[in-house]
């Protein structure tokens, strides 16, 4: 019997030396090459990149993981309640592990056979994301969990884990903290939340996709529920609180500021300038602050103005037909369509959607239209602009006096809520189309180069080209000032004479015959250099090109910030050479800033996550012509506005100089114009070059869309004249002969010379015997 008694006393000790052993030794494995909980100081976890306008304001954020890093006094306490409450609630009396919940946790995975419940505090959760990032859910890691926690409640006070435990969590959606979620879910910052949100926040720690509020609000309120009663049940509300906070309405804001489109084009812009200097990871990770130039009520009227422009010169174009048809067997499908679409967005006054013909009636002159469930009657009026084009002569055909002309039963069409009708139980609209034209617009503020507006096409989420950098397309007449500018530094004054007769002269390789014409295809004799520019004939500036010389033209023009490759022959004067609007935008403000050349600044600054700064970019000038030649340019612009072809931005009434620019066939249509403080370019076109309407100028498509954006950001703005330098003189002279004005003399100007330059003859009697006598020469460049 001793004997049995001691090999059992024996082999329990062994045993239990095994144990001890075995524990120990998975103890020191488990335990070993364990993180370094120390890194926690350096808490820097990949954050929200934000670009700002120049006020201040987000367009726009950059991020792999959407997280606003805040300290925890700007946390409302509503959500430290709801998250410990939910997740940990002895989070303040343990030391980072807390058996009660592990034991729990133990007999419900022994009695389910697997592991189900984990029992994990705040601090353990701080370290499955932080530093045991395995999502593996074993014995051993559990043991480094331990380990760690112990480590870390040492370390770090609880404020500390909890700092941590809030900003790193992720919340579904992309958001990842309690502030990106708090915006996002509630368009209000975290320590705005009340009892209601910050439960719903919390109720989504456990499974953020599966409980979200956008896309299962449902099981989002069950959840919401769930941590109110642990609220309740830690002392945190009482029941009355409980009953009230669940009955609360939630304002779910999942657009408010996910996807910031307010100026696209200009931030797609900067996004890629940021990337190719500093790399994806500080765009994307680093939490950077960008400061832009940007004005976004100025970016607001220039996109509206586009729109204005575009819609209006659709109009012109014609009714191109019906977006499609259905037949009797398609129309439950399509209806049920459009349906799901109104729901989503409600029919209101202003709103564009499309519809289906149902009737047209050419004898009340008005046609049925259903949208969804929704029924709309389209007047005659509503659609009078829909004449078809004949395609043969691009001339409109006859007024359009009945809607069976042109729209028939089962035609799909774009339309537009005008109002309520009276008599008819639904909507009155008007018949709409979606322009295929583009356009891009660029304002440059005059004395810093800064871009307070950019727009590179209609809509960014159809096409992210942008037409105002990307796109090189013939400027046409726009260019014109450029040469004129050079020639003015060379051998012409703007009461020099040219005669406007037929050129031809080789071109290419193959040398063919080149005979260029004026827009109206006449020649108009002896002209001054002033006329020439104002009334944008092409002869008098191939001719002006000639005497220049082509490579002084291009040489000039580089100087002028022209920096796209340029055509070596005389077809330059006609601005055959493809250029970008900002560039050409940016050769302009030239003579708007009295010769000195300006860098387009697009950022103004850029700070890291601890506000050292990156750069800083200040307005950067360098003396591109003289202070007299831009200032008698801009005179001559103002000609160009008040007698040429510019003259529909009159209506500003306020000094302005500017130039149209057409291509041949109307492919291309511009604007360029400036009054002292802004520069402003406006491009129209077809992205695929094929010629626009019948008249389609610069003068009537594209000064227009100049005109609205000016005239709405200048409003209320005080009227400021160009400065006239010492070095010029305002001389008024005869308009045929360019000499000093005379009792003989018809029609006079007063025009702007650089101080030397101007006439100092007067124009004599005309002889009638000798027409044309003051004009010997076939080019007279002199200004005596």
């Amino acid at each position: 019997m001793k004997r049995f008694v001691k090999i059992t006393l024996s082999l329990f000790f062994v045993i239990i030396l095994l144990i001890t052993s075995t524990g120990i030794g998975l103890w020191y494995l488990w335990s070993s090459n364990l993180p370094y909980v120390g890194s926690l100081k350096d808490y820097n976890p990949p954050i929200i990149t934000e670009i700002l306008a120049d006020d201040g304001q987000i367009i726009g954020q950059f991020w792999d993981e959407r997280r606003i890093l805040v300290p925890l006094d700007e946390i409302s306490e509503h959500i430290i309640n709801a998250f410990t409450a939910a997740e940990d609630a002895r989070f303040f009396q343990h030391r980072g592990i807390d058996f009660l919940s592990i034991l729990r946790a133990l007999f419900k995975n022994i009695k389910a056979r697997r592991i189900e419940q984990g029992g994990s505090t705040i601090t353990q959760q701080v370290i499955k994301s932080l530093l045991l990032k395995n999502p593996a859910r074993t014995y051993k890691r559990k043991v480094r969990e331990a380990l760690l926690a112990l480590q870390i409640e040492r370390e770090f006070s609880k404020e500390k884990i909890l700092y941590l435990y809030l900003n790193q969590i992720y919340l579904g959606h992309g958001l990842y903290g309690v502030e990106a979620a708090s915006r996002i879910y509630f368009g209000k910052k975290a320590r705005e939340l009340n009892v209601a949100e910050s439960a719903l926040l919390a109720g989504l720690a456990r499974a953020p996709s599966k409980d979200s509020p956008i896309k299962h609000f449902g099981r989002a309120k069950l959840r919401q529920r769930y941590v109110l009663e642990r609220m309740k049940t830690e002392g945190f509300i009482n029941d009355k609180q409980f009953e009230e906070v669940l009955r609360a309405k939630l304002d779910i804001q999942p657009n408010k500021e996910r996807y910031p489109q307010r100026a696209p084009y200009f931030l797609e812009y900067v996004r890629q300038t940021i990337e190719r200097k500093y790399g994806r990871h500080p765009l994307y990770r680093g939490g950077l602050k960008i400061y832009t130039t940007v004005n976004l009520s100025m970016q607001t009227a220039a996109q509206n103005a586009i729109q204005k422009g575009l819609e209006e010169l659709e109009r012109r174009e014609g009714f191109r037909g019906p977006i499609g048809r259905v037949f009797f067997d398609q129309e439950d499908g399509y209806y049920r369509e459009i349906i799901e679409r109104v729901k989503k967005n409600p029919l209101e006054i202003g709103a564009i959607t499309e519809g289906i013909v149902t009737k047209v009636d050419s004898r009340k002159k008005e046609t049925l239209v259903r949208i969804g469930d929704k029924k709309g009657m389209l007047p005659l009026s509503g659609m009078k602009w829909a004449r078809m084009v004949d395609p043969e002569t691009a001339y409109f055909e006859s007024k359009l006096a009945d809607p069976a002309d042109v729209l028939a039963p089962g035609d799909i069409i774009m339309v537009k809520v005008v109002g309520k009708a009276k008599d008819f139980p639904g909507w009155i609209l008007s018949l709409e189309q979606s322009p295929e034209t583009q356009a891009a617009l660029v304002c440059l503020e005059a004395k810093t180069g800064y871009v307070k507006a950019m727009v590179g096409g209609l809509d960014f989420s159809k096409s992210q080209f942008n037409r105002a950098i990307q796109a090189r397309r013939q400027p046409g007449s726009a260019f014109k000032p450029i040469i004129y500018a050079a020639a003015l530094d060379k051998v012409f004054t703007p009461s020099s004479v040219i005669i406007d007769t037929p050129i031809i002269s080789p071109t290419g390789e193959e040398e063919k015959l080149w005979k260029p014409k004026n827009y109206k295809e006449k020649f108009y004799g002896p002209t001054l250099f002033r006329t020439g520019l104002v009334k944008s004939r092409n002869i008098i500036t191939i001719k002006i090109l000639e005497k220049i010389g082509v490579r002084y033209a291009i040489d000039y023009a580089t100087r002028m910030g022209i920096g796209s490759p340029l055509s070596a022959n005389l077809s330059l004067a006609l601005g055959s050479s493809g250029t970008s609007l900002v560039e050409l935008t940016r050769a302009y403000s030239v003579f708007a800033n009295g010769g000195m050349l300006v860098e387009p600044i697009f950022i103004t600054k850029i700070v890291d996550r601890n506000g050292k700064s990156l750069e800083e970019n200040q307005p950067s000038f360098t003396e591109a012509i003289s202070q007299e030649t831009a200032y008698v340019m801009t005179d001559l612009l103002k000609a160009a506005v008040k007698e040429g072809t510019g003259w529909r931005v009159r209506a500003l009434r306020r000094p302005v100089a500017g130039k149209t620019g057409t291509t041949d066939d109307l492919r291309d249509a511009w604007f360029l114009g400036f009054d002292p403080t802004l520069v402003t370019g406006v491009w129209l076109g077809y992205d695929d070059r094929r010629p626009m309407g019948k008249g389609e100028t610069g003068s009537r498509a594209a000064s227009p869309i100049w005109l609205y954006f000016m005239r709405e950001v200048l409003k209320e703005k005080p009227i400021i004249p160009f400065q006239h330098p010492k070095g010029v003189v305002v001389t008024k002279i005869d308009a045929k002969t360019g000499l000093l004005a005379s009792p003989f003399s018809k029609e006079t100007y007063f025009q702007a010379f650089k101080k030397g330059t101007e006439p100092t003859t007067f124009s004599p009697k005309p002889d009638r015997g000798k027409p044309g006598q003051f004009f010997s020469l076939d080019m007279d460049y002199s200004s005596k």
